[in-house]
């Protein structure tokens, strides 16, 4: 297995930045087309832990639109092969400074890359 491939960690680096520029603006519909569409699908946030990516699409369309803008800080994406991948970082919320972190697992399917799991919490 090769790592780090360096056209497989662009792709997933323009993932993780569509993402990323979703997340800020609440853009749902894209949040939505970038995790995996499956049962097997998990996010573990703040406050609540969901199963499924049915879960995860009602989360987000419930979800309060304050205070999402952050700085990223030491951001790592590791290719694994040609379809697997992690993105970690570290953000700080702009509004009230608080710090957290944030893990993904990036995996290419037929229609592109998608997060089939994520991880946020706050230090």
């Amino acid at each position: 297995m090769e790592i780090n491939i360096p056209n497989v960690v662009a792709e997933v680096t323009a993932a993780f930045e569509k993402y990323e520029a979703a997340l800020i603006s609440n853009n749902v519909d894209i949040l939505d087309e970038l995790f995996w569409d499956s049962p097997h699908t998990i996010r573990y946030g703040v406050n609540e832990n969901l199963y499924g990516y049915e879960a995860i699409s009602a989360f987000r369309k419930a979800r309060g639109k304050v205070n999402l803008e952050r700085i990223l800080m030491n951001t790592v994406i590791t290719t694994y092969g040609q379809d697997f991948a992690t993105a970690n970082t570290e953000f700080q919320r702009q509004e009230t400074g608080k710090i957290g972190r944030q893990s993904q697992t990036w995996i290419r399917t037929s229609i592109g890359w998608r997060v089939a799991s994520a991880h946020v919490s706050f230090l």
